[in-house]
């Protein structure tokens, strides 16, 4: 077994704190952080890029032959004592396993011929981005563009991803304007989310050509000015005095309806 570190002192520890508690040192290094067995196996799987492996001395017998199968000729390998995996586990029952990882490449959409597309606007809380992205993954949605969002690359946004951010096309792009001239330059027609009963049924639209649909923040959806620059307004049909759902639980009902329909655009 390689020599244990048991110093929160270690610069490998620090910077590992370092990125877990901030976006400011995230964006600053170009990394961000891992933790658990799952996910740390589908960065491998996906070629994400692992500066350093840390393992726990009990993880690392567990799990070290198993994890060094694929070629990590490029990544660091470092054993900490359990007790100090502890202290930089971001999670109660931490499996041992923590890995610093540079971020995805953040180049321009790839806008594909009948693509679909979900635009995120100012979504705040990190368990519903995570999981949406998550549910994009499942359903095959073509891309992802983050507008205002809280930071995709903090811990609790990633571990909700549960691996989904190194498979989806996530790009993030916070000028709105800009946004709008990247559809209107693919061809991508657009759909607004909201909470309207003038708005079209969701459930009575069909998504012609390449479509994207804006998906408004937790608490106050999308703005009237960010609406009326998509093509049209759509609402999800709800029963009784419910009037709104979850951001993730809204995102994937129009999501799934996305992926299932083509054809003419609803007037």
């Amino acid at each position: 077994m390689e020599n244990i570190i048991t110093s929160k002192d270690n610069p490998v520890i620090k910077l590992y704190q370092k990125l877990s508690a901030s976006k400011k040192e995230r964006l600053q290094y170009g990394l961000f952080v891992l933790e658990g067995l799952r996910i740390v196996q589908d960065a491998i799987t996906e070629n994400a890029e692992l500066s350093e492996l840390i393992f726990t001395a009990s993880a690392y017998e567990k799990y070290a032959d198993t994890l060094f199968q694929a070629d990590l000729r490029n990544t660091r390998a470092v054993v900490i004592s359990n007790e100090l995996g502890k202290k930089i586990a971001s999670t109660d029952s931490t499996q041992g396993i923590f890995a610093i990882c540079r971020m995805i490449a953040d180049g321009p959409p790839l806008f594909e011929e009948n693509g679909r597309y979900i635009i995120l606007h100012c979504i705040q809380d990190p368990g519903n981005l995570g999981m949406i992205i998550r549910t994009s993954d499942a359903l095959g949605i073509d891309g992802i563009i983050l507008c205002g969002c809280c930071d995709l690359y903090s811990p609790k946004v990633i571990r909700s991803t549960m691996g989904s951010v190194f498979r989806a096309n996530i790009f993030i792009e916070n000028d709105e304007d800009e946004v709008f001239a990247l559809l209107e330059k693919n061809g991508v027609s657009s759909s607004a989310a909201v909470i309207d009963k003038d708005a079209q049924l969701l459930t009575e639209c069909s998504f012609g050509g390449s479509h994207a649909v804006f998906i408004g923040n937790e608490g106050n959806g999308l703005p009237a000015e960010v609406s009326r620059r998509c093509g049209r307004r759509i609402i999800i049909p709800m029963n009784g005095n419910i009037n709104s759902l979850n951001a993730a639980m809204a995102a994937g009902i129009i999501m799934w309806e996305l992926k299932k329909k083509g054809g003419n655009v609803c007037g």
